[in-house]
């Protein structure tokens, strides 16, 4: 798919992974932090992550379709560069999110499950667990902004610099 109804795909997909992953990103911080949003959106939040691992690709090959039907410019390059490291911050978010829902299904609720592959009941595996959600979530947000801002640069910096 590289165009939808006569538009580049690019300039629609990226803002499903604009708000998507920074959401899930947040979300996962949330989840880790405080066990009854972790009760409630763990799951939900897992099922978003992997959805945005499917469309982070999708997006970028969309994204390298374009480029490459565009004069050759610096600040499209750079945002197809850094474009291309979206899928490490959204697996990171992704392995992550899936963790802390395994997490929390393990644990069980009111009826324990006594499955123990992940250890629910570990204070210190948790502590771990949770600094590595908040820092991977900061990282995937900042990385978000990074290239969109190079994107923006990217496509407005001519509109920009006109009189």
């Amino acid at each position: 798919m590289q165009t939808v109804n006569g538009l580049p795909a690019h300039v629609l997909l990226v803002h499903a992974i604009v708000v998507l992953l920074p959401l899930s990103a947040v979300v996962l911080a949330l989840t880790a932090l405080w066990p009854a949003a972790r009760r409630r959106l763990a799951g939900p939040n897992a099922a978003l992550s992997l959805l945005v691992v499917v469309l982070v690709p999708i997006t970028t090959s969309a994204g390298e379709w374009l480029e490459h039907r565009l004069s050759p410019n610096p600040l499209i390059h750079r945002h197809a560069e850094l474009g291309d490291t979206a899928i490490y911050a959204a697996l990171g978010v992704a392995v992550l999110a899936v963790l802390v829902w395994w997490r929390q299904r393990e644990a069980g609720g009111r009826t324990p499950v006594k499955r123990t592959f992940l250890a629910p009941g570990s204070s210190g595996l948790t502590t771990a667990l949770t600094v590595v959600a908040v820092l991977v979530a900061g990282v995937a947000v900042y990385d978000v902004v990074r290239i969109g801002d190079s994107g923006a640069k990217a496509s407005w910096s001519d509109w920009a610099a006109r009189p």
